[in-house]
């Protein structure tokens, strides 16, 4: 099922740990409004990094799947509202994290540079977004994009 014209509700719920573990992460009724939002700023994310191709590693979990991965407990992957990627054509996470927090069109909550990805989060409807720029470094958060 395509939630939009790049990505689907497949790839939004894949999870090795899951299928591993014999989890279910099937996205509840309930949050399929955030995943189908989510689609939709992956696809702007898509076209600022030029129509290249987006792996995504993570977006939803269940709490089966969160707490197996070890996931912390306030995750917005758990609302559907997070997406941890990479664009390997565009170029490393660094780019990609670098290149989005210069666009100043895109609202979002987070925007994390963990090293090996990017961790994309959507705030909840009803709550003003942080617009919220970190790196991730050995589970300690810095403000901006820093590369070491």
């Amino acid at each position: 099922m395509n939630l939009s014209p790049h990505f689907t509700l497949a790839e939004f719920t894949r999870s090795e740990r899951a299928e591993r573990l014999g989890l279910d992460n099937s996205i509840p009724n309930n949050l399929m409004s955030n995943a189908n939002r989510m689609a939709m700023l992956m696809e702007q994310v898509r076209s600022i990094l030029g129509n290249k191709i987006i792996v995504v590693n993570s977006m939803y979990r269940s709490p089966a799947v969160n707490k197996a991965v070890g996931g912390s407990r306030t995750s917005y992957h758990l609302k559907a509202l997070a997406c941890d990627f990479v664009c390997p054509s565009f170029g490393s996470p660094y780019d990609i994290a670098f290149r989005l927090h210069l666009d100043t069109k895109l609202i979002y909550d987070q925007l994390i540079y963990e090293g090996t990805w990017v961790h994309w989060g959507l705030n909840e409807l009803d709550k003003k977004p942080r617009m919220q720029v970190l790196t991730m470094r050995k589970g300690k958060y810095y403000n901006g994009i820093i590369l070491k």
